[in-house]
């Protein structure tokens, strides 16, 4: 049985002479610190650490800098439910909800007629890509994949699995292309992607969680020769800071936040995803909006 990973492992791999690919995630500390303080019921709990898990497999098919969000609004039980990894697999992730206690409704209860939305932003640009697709199927990785076919054009299979302490995922991938030239290369491949999926079937909730990547690809891959490679770490890290807080203050308006700290004698601003509080008194809001009130029109300003 593998060690529970201090924070998160992600292991990508390869079959060696096949145009096929996939990305093993096992999340241990990260998935606990990103809840945080927040008691979710089982049932949403389960889904939050499946859609934390596909982000960082999302992530790691991408040669990018920035942010990918995995977002899924539905009419269900579960309004709403984001999860984001950045490119060096930092992780957060939260969800809205109404269920109560136990309750366990399945998946398509649980988010209703709805849309699954992946975007990726990059950090060097303001350039910004965005697929959207309707939830279909009977799980997160059925409309995932489903995602893909239709926005990526990539056949994709995936198994997501999270409890309390463990969250979990493995993803498969076919690309373009027939592998080595020759006569049948295309019905080998072929072959060969469907042995790939009938591993990945095999492959339970449990063994997913507590086992190891070898273990997990190995079972996988079967006899075909596979390149696992090294670790890389996953760990919970939230992007809130005083700044964008001030930032959106500030587009707030001085009037609307003057008027809030006037009823309440504080400005109080709660992150969702990491629950901490920043605070703006009187004095902090006379600093915050100095620099605007300061830029007053003069008598010899052009408007």
């Amino acid at each position: 049985m593998a060690e529970t990973p201090l924070t998160g492992e992600l292991r990508r791999f390869l079959l060696e002479s096949q145009p096929l690919r996939g990305n093993w995630v096992q999340l241990g500390d990260a998935w606990r610190e990103l809840r945080g303080e927040l008691v979710y019921p089982p049932a949403v709990e389960a889904l939050l650490g499946e859609a934390a898990t596909a982000a960082v497999l999302l992530a790691a098919t991408l040669k990018f800098e920035g942010t990918l969000t995995l977002q899924l609004a539905g009419e269900g039980r579960v309004r709403l439910l984001v999860a984001q990894c950045t490119d060096d697999f930092q992780l957060r992730a939260i969800a809205h909800h109404d269920l109560v206690g136990d309750e366990a409704p399945d998946f398509l209860a649980l988010m209703g007629a709805g849309r699954l939305t992946v975007t990726v932003e990059s950090a060097r640009s303001n350039a910004r890509y965005q697929g959207i697709v309707p939830v279909l199927g009977t799980s997160l990785a059925q409309c995932l994949e489903h995602y893909f076919a239709s926005s990526e054009q990539l056949p994709t299979r995936l198994m997501l699995a999270a409890n309390e302490a463990l969250a979990g995922g493995l993803l498969l991938q076919k690309l373009p292309g027939d592998g080595p030239s020759g006569e049948g290369a295309g019905a080998r491949l072929q072959e060969t992607w469907e042995q790939l999926q009938s591993g990945l079937e095999t492959l339970t909730p449990a063994a997913l969680l507590a086992g190891s990547a070898e273990q997990a690809v190995r079972q996988v891959a079967g006899v075909h020769d596979c390149r696992l490679f090294g670790a890389q770490s996953v760990r919970f890290g939230c992007r809130c800071s005083a700044q964008r807080v001030a930032d959106v203050l500030r587009a707030l308006g001085a009037a609307e936040v003057q008027a809030t700290l006037a009823e309440q004698g504080m400005i109080t601003v709660s992150c969702e995803f990491c629950g901490r509080i920043y605070r703006f008194d009187a004095v902090d809001v006379e600093q915050l909006f100095a620099e605007s009130l300061s830029v007053q029109p003069g008598p010899d300003t052009v408007n």
